[in-house]
């Protein structure tokens, strides 16, 4: 299939969904770093990230992406580029990420039948991966986030492999704090540069109407050393404590949601779009 990106056109391979069935796990298999099947890819793709992902070049990002002039497309368009993508650094599942992205929305559902917002961001989450899709390399879109500019936590997974980064040896950059203050804020700190972020960027941009929790969910969600590793608590403000419970709270639906069966995207797809006119109509600038 081809798919236009602004003047160019690029070829995709679509994968069939037919080809992929999540197997069922026990929940203290998720997230197996160790004896997952996909290891391999899934190292060699934190280590491209490790080596690469420093304040510069989280920077550069940021100019690059948020000028928000990549493609114009709806959030469904949006879902649906997403079956052309599966994740290198999911060490859980190799199936296009579409799956997982109504599968979480419908586990948030089923416990917040009454949370809009919610069950919104569940379909949402990993929207920022279509980067991929436009030419931006997964070690660059995909896996787990960290703060750049100050000390690596030995709770980022692989953290070992830090030592090829950059901004290792820079004393400026690798104490504690490093360029922040503490208790700073989430906010105010510079993340490893991926789709949370971006997905973020996109919907302050396009001035959705997803509550404060909701965007804050979406730009923190992929920062495991925080919200499970426990690190990096000398960062948050009061605004951090109050939203842990919403990340604690999705995190369960986002992680343990892989290994449910495959969802009817044609029959859930009516009411989705409902939220998506809700939440983000129309076509928005990406």
């Amino acid at each position: 299939m081809t798919t236009t990106v602004g003047t160019k056109e690029m070829e995709v391979k679509l994968l069939d969904p037919s080809d992929f069935r999540p197997e069922l796990k026990d929940v203290k298999e998720f997230r197996d770093f160790q004896d997952s099947k996909r290891i391999d890819i899934v190292r060699e793709t934190y280590q491209k990230m490790y080596r690469n992902q420093c304040v510069n070049y989280v920077k550069k990002m940021h100019e690059k992406w948020c000028s928000f002039d990549h493609a114009q497309m709806t959030i469904m368009d949006a879902l649906e580029e997403l079956n052309k993508l599966v994740d290198d650094s999911d060490p859980d599942v190799d199936v296009p990420n579409i799956f997982h992205a109504f599968q979480t929305a419908e586990r948030i559902r089923e416990k917040h039948p009454d949370n809009e917002w919610f069950q919104f961001v569940g379909l949402i989450h990993d929207l920022g991966k279509v980067m991929a899709l436009w030419g931006q390399p997964q070690w660059s879109t995909v896996g787990d986030t960290f703060p750049v500019g100050c000390e690596f936590s030995n709770k980022i997974v692989f953290h070992e492999m830090l030592k090829d980064n950059p901004d290792y040896n820079n004393e400026e950059l690798s104490s504690k704090n490093g360029m922040y203050k503490e208790g700073c804020g989430l906010d105010n700190v510079l993340m490893s540069w991926g789709h949370d972020e971006y997905l973020y960027q996109v919907l302050k941009h396009n001035k959705s109407i997803i509550p404060e929790e909701g965007l804050f969910v979406i730009r923190f969600h992929s920062f495991y050393p925080w919200h499970l590793g426990g690190a990096y608590k000398h960062l948050m403000n009061e605004k951090d404590e109050k939203m842990f419970q919403w990340i604690k709270e999705f995190n369960q639906f986002d992680l343990y949601s892989k290994s449910d069966a495959e969802p009817d995207m044609k029959k859930l797809r009516p009411y989705y779009q409902t939220l998506c006119d809700k939440f983000c109509p129309g076509e928005i600038k990406w």
